[in-house]
């Protein structure tokens, strides 16, 4: 049997791995897009599809037909049509479009101004003033997010204008997708929620663009990326987050995930040279620290039974 450190050190280590992967699995979609010219609406559809099914098949391997009960509540079905559509889709398909637009790095930095919006909304909704981190945090990502785009120069934009559009609009997505299905997942099994979620986004997305809607050069590169995003970058990725914030909580768990954006800024930079200045490491250096100082805070509400 594991002892305590033995088990924090595994729930380190799938956390670890769970950012790297999702890092590596952006850096694949870039590839895809402006390499092989596969579009966004297409690697999303079948990627959200394909996961979908394994997903809800896993959770019917591990809890029988309970896996239906969710659509057995009106408000419960409801509440999952909605996540599938206003959650996981658009979470998927804005990080999608901000990669094709830009990169990889810049993408997942952008969205990772998304627990900022979530702190404010939470302080929001319980008519509460911002604490101290939180404004800090607010303003270190504000900072971030202007180094990124403009490298300090009011006057020019130094990645298009879609690209800044949808990685804001990635962040938001990020935010509902984080806070929309909380009562859902206490109530049922995370694997067939989040499935069925895929699912119902995947399959509202074919009437966008069709799953046999090939595009771009689909060679034995191209598959192999495809393969990558969909089993490790989603699958794979999603089980060993979970597990791990099981572990060691998500305040750490989530510390780990900040790895996410250096590895797909490293990725980026050594496979597809994408160039990342100074003043693109200073920023995604200040968006970063974000969810260190809100994780502090969350950690010192935690103790004080706030």
């Amino acid at each position: 049997m594991d002892t305590v450190p033995d088990q924090k050190v595994r729930g380190y280590f799938l956390a670890l791995s769970a950012a790297l992967l999702w890092g590596v699995s952006g850096t694949c979609a870039q590839y895809l897009f402006q390499e092989k010219g596969i579009q966004p609406e297409w690697l999303v559809t079948v990627r959200m599809l394909i996961a979908g099914v394994i997903l809800v098949l896993l959770g019917y391997i591990k809890k029988g037909k309970s896996i239906l009960d969710i659509w057995k509540n009106a408000g419960d079905a409801r509440g999952l049509l909605l996540f599938g559509l206003t959650g996981m889709l658009s979470v998927q398909y804005t990080y999608f479009a901000a990669i094709k637009h830009s990169n990889a790095a810049t993408a997942t930095v952008l969205q990772y101004t998304g627990p900022v919006l979530i702190a404010l909304y939470v302080a929001f909704k319980k008519w509460q003033l911002p604490t101290l981190q939180e404004i800090a945090a607010l303003i270190l990502a504000v900072l971030g997010t202007f180094l990124l785009v403009t490298h300090g120069n009011f006057q020019q934009l130094m990645i298009s204008e879609k690209a800044l559009f949808w990685g804001v609009l990635s962040a938001f997505a990020l935010s509902i997708y984080t806070l929309q299905p909380i009562s859902l997942l206490n109530k049922y099994d995370a694997a067939s929620t989040i499935g069925w979620a895929m699912l119902i986004g995947g399959g509202c997305f074919s009437f966008i663009h069709a799953p046999w809607q090939l595009e771009g050069k689909l060679d034995t590169a191209a598959w192999l990326n495809i393969g990558f995003i969909i089993f490790f970058g989603t699958l794979i990725a999603f089980y060993a987050f979970l597990v791990s914030v099981k572990i060691i909580g998500g305040v750490h768990a989530s510390l780990l995930a900040c790895a996410e954006p250096l590895s797909a800024a490293f990725i980026a930079l050594i496979w597809l040279n994408v160039q990342f200045g100074m003043m693109d490491w200073l920023g995604s250096l200040f968006i970063i620290l974000t969810i260190f100082i809100l994780a502090y805070n969350e950690s010192k509400v935690n103790k004080t039974g706030l």
